[in-house]
């Protein structure tokens, strides 16, 4: 992944926005920064297989935009995360035998946030817009990776792992606690189609849908220092 990058959209988009404030000349501008850290729980919304969530962890940094008589604050940031996912399959291309196979998802994730006052310092509504570049599907259990995906006849586990890598996401979420330490929930869904890059790869659908649409669903339960 190229982080280089995304830490400068980031460093450039902070310095635009507060510049653009500050011109204004009606409120005093606070910078600040903070880290965050917590755990995820990722899943991929389809029909094409049966999927279930589990537990990653992510972490990541914000620089905070604060604006005292506004009811809002902006913040700006980058979030990394180790996904976890889980898709039912069977060893063996006949057979009853069933076993989800464990895939992993590396992804970096840039924000740009409103977070609502509700209570200012205390409690806070957190929303925007993201843009995600993830790795492609990995096996957390190499022994899985010559398994078979249900409601396919022939499509194995690995033929699924070379997912779509760009995305374009929402977020919402809350934040609480007092002024320098909070702790946040936070939901994300990605817009874009996670799946839609296995159509171009030219795979034995028999037995099941040749169209793929999947959809990311993240939660991430976690704590936020401010400094």
């Amino acid at each position: 992944m190229n982080y280089n990058r995304l830490f400068l959209l980031v460093a450039i988009t902070l310095c635009f926005v507060t510049n653009s404030f500050a011109q204004r000349g009606s409120y005093r501008i606070t910078n600040g920064f903070s880290i965050t850290g917590g755990i995820s729980k990722f899943n991929i919304l389809t029909d094409n297989f049966e999927t279930k969530e589990s537990n990653g962890f992510a972490g990541g940094a914000m620089a905070t935009v604060d604006i005292p008589l506004r009811w809002y604050n902006i913040s700006f940031g980058m979030q990394l995360s180790e996904n976890h996912v889980e898709v039912l399959g069977r060893p063996a291309s006949v057979g009853t035998e069933e076993e989800f196979i464990d895939y992993k998802l590396f992804a970096v994730q840039v924000a740009m946030l409103m977070h609502v006052k509700v209570l200012p310092n205390h409690f806070t509504i957190d929303l925007g817009p993201m843009l995600q570049y993830n790795s492609k599907l990995e096996f957390d259990d190499k022994n899985q990776e010559g398994f078979y995906i249900n409601n396919y006849t022939n499509l194995t586990a690995e033929d699924i792992t070379n997912v779509s890598q760009f995305h374009f996401n929402g977020t919402i979420g809350v934040s609480a606690g007092v002024k320098n330490f909070k702790l946040k929930a936070q939901y994300i869904y990605g817009f874009t189609n996670m799946l839609k890059k296995l159509e171009k790869q030219d795979l034995d659908t028999s037995g099941g849908d040749a169209r793929f649409k999947g959809n990311q669903s993240m939660l991430v339960l976690g704590a936020t220092v401010s400094f």
